[in-house]
């Protein structure tokens, strides 16, 4: 893996976040010629194909692939070819929205993702028992939700844009992807980092309630669309297996992760600690969506919605992501400019975050909009793009090759 790989990566991030300023901008003075869903949906598949995905692709290779097989030229030509796609979503989906063209750059991305499936099942053969299921299970939801892209042609045709079918085929990809692929693949590299050994057997149930959680989560978004009490009762198994399997695995990992702590530096361990509160928080707030009146609210008030899907995406994904980029030294926790690109985004994280939350309570209680609340959302959101831009920047003083 050479310097460009992680510089095209946090450019994908920056650009993404760029659009996300810029539709945040268009709800304090709207921009004529620029349509929000096509810039909406340009901003999406930017932030988690271009950057998340790229990122994994990037450390997975690091990670857990070995020094003769990443010597393979194909692992370097997927990566390009893959960007490409990234890059032809990036300037079509703002321009056109769902189009031939970026649906077949779309496509393109995602028998890229098989590919890489493949090679990566391939050659990750000496790796401990929990980081080879974890990461094998995140490819396995990878490879699964794309099953909800391959059913929205049909689900157009035979019920059109505005059926339950289409909506939930959506809800299917995005449910797959990060609490599926995503999660799945950086707690392996979590696990790789943090060096953590566990008893196979208590493992194995940690394991096992975890995935049997993300399955039967997916009745919420479900419950959406098709209005039955058994998707609540699914949703809340779910819920109850992700909380026993978490209690279980703070229990089991404490000590470990304790001794982890201590050797990292004081930037490295806030941006860790950050993604595992994120991760508490993520659960706690599926707990409280159990009661019946806030679940349907969750969905119907979009603060929340956006609220959740970016503290997911940017609390406990980017988190770890950030965490991994600092403790292999594709980020330096000691250069200036980093180090305060880290802070800036960390601020704008949560100050847009809280916002978010927080207007989202407001409409609960009936009590309105707060005072210039889209002015501050998006004055909070500079934070972002500058911080990354400082990131960025700083990749350039690194090695020509990482490894």
């Amino acid at each position: 893996m050479r310097k460009h790989w992680i510089l095209i990566c946090f450019a994908n991030f920056f650009i993404a976040s760029l659009m996300g300023l810029l539709l945040r901008w268009m709800y304090v003075s709207p921009i004529e010629g620029v349509n929000f869903q096509f810039l909406m949906h340009g901003h999406s598949h930017v932030a988690m194909l271009g950057w998340v995905y790229m990122m994994l692709y990037c450390l997975i290779f690091y990670s857990f692939i070995p020094e003769k097989a990443q010597e393979k030229p194909i692992y370097n030509k997927l990566f390009w070819v893959t960007e490409i796609a990234v890059i032809g979503m990036m300037i079509d989906f703002p321009a056109q929205g769902y189009a031939f063209v970026s649906i077949l750059f779309s496509t393109l991305h995602i028998f890229c993702s098989y590919y890489f499936c493949h090679l990566i099942w391939k050659d990750t053969k000496s790796i401990s028992f929990p980081e080879k299921k974890m990461l094998r299970t995140a490819l396995f939801f990878m490879l699964l939700s794309t099953v909800g892209v391959w059913c929205l042609g049909p689900a157009v045709g035979l019920a059109g844009k505005a059926s339950a079918i289409y909506q939930i085929a959506i809800q299917f990809f995005l449910h797959f992807q990060f609490n599926g692929w995503f999660l799945f693949a950086v707690l392996a590299l979590f696990f790789k980092q943090a060096k953590l050994t566990f008893d196979e057997k208590k493992f194995k149930l940690i394991y096992n309630l975890f995935v049997c959680s993300t399955l039967l989560t997916l009745a919420l978004p479900v419950s959406w669309y098709l209005s039955n009490p058994i998707f609540h009762w699914i949703n809340a198994i779910g819920v109850v297996l992700q909380l026993v399997s978490a209690v279980r695995f703070i229990q089991i990992a404490k000590p470990q992760l304790r001794e982890f702590f201590s050797n990292l530096s004081p930037l490295i361990k806030t941006v860790y600690r950050f993604a595992l509160f994120s991760l508490a928080l993520k659960i706690i707030i599926q707990l409280v969506v159990l009661i019946p009146e806030l679940a349907q609210v969750s969905h119907e008030i979009r603060n929340f919605v956006i609220g959740y899907i970016h503290l997911t995406m940017l609390g406990i994904i980017t988190g770890f992501l950030f965490g991994f980029a600092f403790q292999n030294n594709f980020l330096n926790p000691k250069n200036g400019i980093q180090k305060w690109g880290m802070i800036l985004f960390l601020v704008g994280f949560v100050a847009t975050e809280i916002l978010l939350f927080l207007q989202g309570i407001w409409l609960f209680l009936d009590k309105g909009s707060l005072p210039d609340y889209y002015l501050n959302l998006f004055l909070s959101s500079i934070f972002l793009p500058v911080g990354l831009l400082m990131l960025t920047v700083g990749i350039f003083k690194l090695k020509p090759k990482i490894i």
